[in-house]
């Protein structure tokens, strides 16, 4: 089970998955869900109830629907009220099946919504645990700037100052997405996946230093932002150190941890004359050969005749003040 400190509105599920209110006691909006699984009552319904936990939605399909029309009322009334009576966020009913007359009674009487669909259980099961998935992930909001380039979700960090809004503006203009500016709100949405995207009041607003506050997709059409992203890659500007060594090889893998998911990163120095713009662009371009298996500098030392194996490649954590 998944369980968050958030929660979803049942009037934002039922606007997002297109069901149909059957029975409403209580504003949707004030019925919430926190966690992101769904219960087919199967073992429920026989009397076990030991792990049965009233913050699941309870879906209902033509099997359990079919096993209950089967009992006459009174049998109905002892499997679905001891479910019932501990109050679930709601009832989804899939195929437009009808409520018996007992469920509903019960619903009236402990207040629990019934809402139905006209898809199968197995669809509006993955559809709603996928939203809620995303709803209820794990998140923290950084500073930085999110960017879509190449289909590639580039994350620029850095101190304030070092340029990440100024190389964004070139990155649309280029024919890249912008996803946030400043503030980028990062979910956890599986074991293996980063998403971010903007907090709703600064969505598509950039900060440029001695122009101010422009709004991206007014300026530079719709195409030229987006909702949200994958983030695949993390790129570090900082100030050019001269007495810092950077990688000039490309052979060992960084990566920072965000959220318990290792991510990889590029460290970019910058400095006067640099384009930031065409790099980050080579850096996407990269990071998507690398995950295909192709790795340039590999390949050029095995031309130069030097025997690399997959142990030879080094991983190193990679720590910011981020």
């Amino acid at each position: 089970m998944n369980s968050s400190p958030y929660y979803v509105t049942l009037k934002k599920l039922i606007d997002e998955i297109g069901l149909t209110s059957y029975y409403m006691p209580v504003d949707p909006e004030e019925v919430h869900i926190t966690v992101s699984d769904v219960d087919r009552p199967g073992l429920e319904l026989v009397g076990h109830l030991d792990y049965y936990d009233s913050r699941y939605l309870i879906a209902l399909g033509k099997t359990e629907m079919s096993f209950l029309e089967g009992e006459s009322d009174s049998k109905q009334r002892k499997q679905l009220e001891p479910i019932i009576s501990q109050k679930p966020p709601a009832i989804v009913i899939a195929r437009d099946l009808e409520p018996l007359p007992v469920m509903l009674e019960l619903a009236k009487k402990y207040k629990v919504p019934i809402v139905t669909t006209s898809d199968t259980t197995s669809v509006v099961d993955a559809a709603i645990v996928s939203f809620l998935n995303v709803e209820l992930a794990p998140r923290i909001t950084r500073h930085g700037v999110l960017v879509e380039v190449y289909g590639e979700g580039c994350l620029l960090i850095g101190d304030s100052g070092v340029g990440k809004s100024e190389t964004a503006i070139e990155l649309i203009k280029r024919g890249h997405r912008l996803i946030a500016d400043d503030a980028v709100e990062i979910k956890r949405v599986s074991k293996k996946s980063l998403v971010g995207s903007s907090p709703s009041n600064i969505r598509h607003f950039i900060e440029l230093r001695g122009i101010g506050i422009i709004n991206a997709r007014r300026i530079f059409g719709i195409g030229a932002v987006k909702v949200s992203e994958k983030i695949d890659l993390v790129i570090n500007l900082e100030l050019w150190n001269s007495k810092k060594v950077y990688d000039r090889m490309g052979m060992d893998d960084e990566y920072m941890e965000i959220l318990g998911l290792e991510i990889p990163v590029v460290t970019i120095p910058v400095k006067p004359g640099r384009n930031l713009a065409v790099i980050i662009e080579v850096a996407a371009m990269n990071h998507r050969q690398k995950k295909m298996g192709y790795n340039g500098a590999q390949e050029l030392l095995q031309n130069l005749g030097m025997d690399i194996s997959p142990e030879d490649i080094g991983k190193k954590k990679i720590d910011t003040n981020w």
